[in-house]
């Protein structure tokens, strides 16, 4: 009978950041905290790998680079956002309807992620190759909103108001970041959601005439 496989690296040191999660998730976690408080470039996979716990051949077990932790992690403030999109598309709402769900959903996404992630968008190191599935994720959702910000008020310019609501939403980020008490996210959910549909001329839910 073959012996089973041993672990890889050696057991972890100190508590767990995440009890409940695998180690592949756990690494995500210190990454994003790492990345967001002290920047991409000044963390390193040593760094990551001590925060979790695990030795840095560990970390690399489930990750092949620094730039493959960082672009998964942009994914993932992209990526749950377009497929919530898609089902939109299938359940027939008027443009306005599927616009103000979105900018909710999105909202949503970029407020309770436990790290600030999206405040990494604009490094420069996002411009090369290992974030190409990001910036190409991002600006199909960009391209959504542009899509429903036309078809809720076709007088207006498609692009320029399209990312006019892109922004408008996106804006979560730096409020998170610049506040030291932000408003609760559903607050900020509704709020962004209403001032999107004013930005196309629509009126937002429970609004009146």
């Amino acid at each position: 009978m073959k012996p089973p496989s041993a672990p890889v690296g050696r057991p972890r040191s100190g508590t767990r950041r995440l009890p409940a999660a695998t180690a592949r998730e756990e690494i995500l976690d210190a990454a994003a905290e790492l990345f967001a408080r002290h920047g991409y470039a000044a963390t390193s996979t040593r760094q990551i790998a001590e925060s979790v716990g695990i030795r840095q051949a560990s970390l690399y077990y489930h990750f092949a680079s620094k730039e493959q932790i960082l672009a998964e992690l942009l994914e993932a403030t992209v990526r749950p956002s377009l497929d919530y999109a898609a089902e939109l598309g299938r359940q027939g709402l008027t443009p306005a309807a599927a616009l103000y769900a979105l900018a909710t959903y999105d909202v949503g996404v970029l407020l309770t992620a436990r790290w600030n992630v999206g405040i990494l968008y604009a490094l420069p190191e996002v411009a090369a190759e290992p974030f190409t599935r990001f910036r190409t994720e991002r600006e199909l959702l960009r391209q959504v909103y542009r899509d429903l910000a036309a078809a809720a008020d076709p007088t207006a310019d498609r692009q320029i108001t399209g990312d006019l609501v892109f922004g408008l939403v996106e804006s979560v980020i730096g409020m998170r970041r610049d506040l030291d008490a932000a408003p609760p996210p559903p607050t900020l959910q509704r709020a962004v959601a209403e001032a999107v549909l004013r930005l196309v001329g629509a009126t937002p839910p429970d609004s009146g005439s």
